[in-house]
């Protein structure tokens, strides 16, 4: 890894801003005018794997969360066990409403709708796939999509794609060899949410919210959510305008929660190699240091606003502002051997190493993600 980490950024030490009210109404009012474009870009490929291990797990606790899953959410236990964990957690049932259930993607559509909707009505939304349920995000989208559009009284703009194979990366043995299996070609894997990075780059929108697939809420617990979304719309909106003809790299308003123990990333202050201090996301795996951890007072819940134009309307090349040295090594079980690979720089850490960067505190009611089938049972979801 390039960068050196210095410490955890924090709001006592102004790198993480903590807004005001008045701050915060300005930022309100510079969103609500805007006159551009907008989209909304999710990550939505990834499969339910762990989400329904608390249904197979034994005790009397257990059995208890599986009758309250059973009374309060919309899941149908009765499919078998391996579908249920194949489905991507953006076609899977969470929320139970009085006539109605939805779904991630659907939740997604409403959010879209009451935050990411231009002057001229038009919700632009990009959702990344597996190839596998491409049709199945598709046809949902499709079946659903004049109800909404007429709930909502605004256009929706959807664009699906995949990973794209050609960020496959080669897997090698333990004696460093390319890994052959058993047909004799070399093994290849995906690269991680890195990869995302070129189906990021397709967006052409003025600015991008990017969040991932499973932090939703029922409708009538989004105000947060919207209000501050558009906060950090505001914000990108300013920061750009600000920076005017010197805007020489993307860049991304990040809002940060006060961590509260979840697992993964959060913001940290590093030394880059010409002395120069930047501010990064990092995974909880690129820090060896964990009293580091210890001092991190908040948390990466993916909530973004970027932009990836210059001042004239002109993208950005992405791929030349990423730390290629960020990459992390994973060693999986392919056909009872070790594989071990290289994982592109993750998405909104070293793939955007390089952008202009702003933490912002959040509050924590905008979190909501359903790592597991018993989120489902938190307020937000019921």
């Amino acid at each position: 890894m390039s960068l050196i980490i210095e410490k955890a950024a924090s709001v006592k030490d102004g790198t993480i801003l903590k807004l005001t009210p008045e701050e915060e109404a300005r930022y309100l009012g510079m969103a609500d005018s805007f006159e551009g474009t907008l989209c909304k870009f999710t990550p939505a490929s990834g499969a339910a794997t762990r989400m329904f291990k608390p249904l197979y797990e034994e005790g009397e606790a257990a059995d208890r969360v599986r009758r309250q899953l059973r009374e309060k959410t919309p899941v149908d236990f009765t499919i078998d066990r391996n579908i249920l964990s194949s489905t991507p957690k953006g076609l899977i049932p969470f929320h139970k409403y009085a006539m109605f259930v939805r779904t991630p993607l659907e939740e997604h559509l409403v959010e879209g709708a009451m935050y990411a909707k231009d002057k001229r009505g038009i919700v632009r939304l990009h959702f990344t796939v597996s190839q596998e349920h491409l049709e199945d995000f598709k046809r949902l989208f499709s079946s659903v999509r004049a109800g909404y559009e007429n709930r909502y009284n605004c256009r929706y703009d959807a664009v699906f794609t995949t990973q794209d194979h050609a960020t496959d990366v080669t897997a090698y043995d333990e004696d460093g060899k390319p890994f052959l299996k058993e047909d004799g070609t070399v093994l290849k894997r995906p690269a991680g949410h890195g990869a995302l990075l070129a189906n990021l780059s397709l967006c052409d929108e003025d600015f991008i919210f990017i969040k991932n697939i499973d932090n939703v809420v029922k409708e009538p617990f989004l105000d947060d959510t919207i209000k501050w979304k558009k906060i950090l719309l505001g914000m990108a909106i300013h920061l750009k305008e600000t920076l005017g003809n010197s805007l020489d790299r993307p860049i991304r308003v990040c809002g940060m929660v006060r961590n509260e123990g979840e697992p993964g990333g959060g913001p940290f202050v590093c030394r880059e190699k010409d002395g120069s201090t930047s501010l990064q996301i990092l995974e909880s795996v690129q820090i060896e240091d964990k009293s580091l951890m210890k001092e991190s007072t908040h948390f990466n819940p993916v909530d973004i606003v970027c932009c990836i134009k210059d001042a004239q309307g002109n993208k950005f090349d992405l791929q030349q502002f990423t730390d290629p040295e960020t990459g992390l090594s994973v060693e999986k079980t392919y056909e009872g051997r070790k594989a071990k690979y290289t994982e592109l720089p993750g998405l909104w850490n070293g793939s955007m190493s390089r952008w202009h960067t702003v933490f912002v505190e959040v509050p924590i009611s905008t979190f909501n993600p359903v790592k597991t089938v018993a989120d489902l049972l938190r307020p937000a979801h019921q």
